[in-house]
C-alpha cells in the first residue's frame, strides 16, 4: 500500500475540523482525533507535535476553506440586484448547509479573544464578508452588516433554527441604508 503522507495530514485535519464543530476546541484531543481520521495517534502527534498545534492547523484549514466560500459570496453579491435579499439568501444557505464551519468559525473567535496569535485568522475570516459587500454598499456598511451576521450566526446556532430571510433582507437594507 503507497503512503500518501499529504493525505494523511489532510484526513486529520479534517477530523479535527469535525471534532471542533461537534465538541469545541477545548474538547479536542490526539486520540479523539486519531480515532475519527483512522489512523495511530503517534501520526497526529507526528503531524502536529501539539495539540495547539494540531486545534490551530484545522482552524487554518477551515479559514482556508471559508475563503472558497467568499469568493462565492463576493460573485453572488457583484451580481446581485437585491444586495440585501442576496445577502440574507447568502446566510440562511449557508447555516443551512455549513453548520459544522459556522461553530468552527465562532470557535476561532472564542479562541482569538485569548491568543493574540489567532486573532490575524480570526480578523481574515471576517473581513471576506466585508471584503465581499464594500464594492456594492461601501466599507462601513459593509463592515456593519458583517457584525451584525456574526451575531446572527451566532444566534442561530445557539437556537438551533434557521434564520428568517425576510428579516435578515430588512435589517441588512437598514444597515446599509436602504430602508
Amino acid at each position: 500500500m503507497a503512503r500518501d503522507p499529504e493525505g494523511r495530514r489532510l484526513r486529520i485535519l479534517e477530523a479535527a475540523c469535525a471534532l471542533i464543530a461537534e465538541t469545541g476546541v477545548g474538547a479536542l484531543t490526539h486520540r479523539a482525533v486519531a480515532a475519527r481520521a483512522g489512523v495511530p495517534v503517534g501520526a497526529t502527534t507526528y503531524y502536529f507535535a501539539t495539540l495547539d498545534e494540531l486545534a490551530t492547523s484545522a482552524i487554518a484549514h477551515a479559514a482556508e476553506l471559508a475563503a472558497g466560500e467568499a469568493r462565492l459570496w463576493q460573485e453572488a453579491i457583484a451580481a446581485a440586484e437585491d444586495v440585501p435579499a442576496t445577502v440574507a439568501a447568502l446566510i440562511a444557505d449557508y447555516l443551512a448547509d455549513h453548520r459544522p464551519w459556522s461553530l468552527i468559525e465562532h470557535e476561532l473567535y472564542v479562541a482569538a479573544a485569548h491568543r493574540p496569535e489567532l486573532r490575524p485568522m480570526a480578523i481574515a475570516w471576517s473581513d471576506g464578508t466585508t471584503a465581499a459587500l464594500s464594492p456594492r454598499v461601501g466599507p462601513a456598511a459593509a463592515r456593519a452588516v458583517t457584525v451584525f451576521l456574526d451575531g446572527v450566526m451566532l444566534d442561530a446556532l445557539v437556537r438551533d433554527a434557521p434564520v428568517d430571510a425576510d428579516f435578515l433582507a430588512r435589517a441588512v437594507a437598514a444597515l446599509m441604508g436602504l430602508d
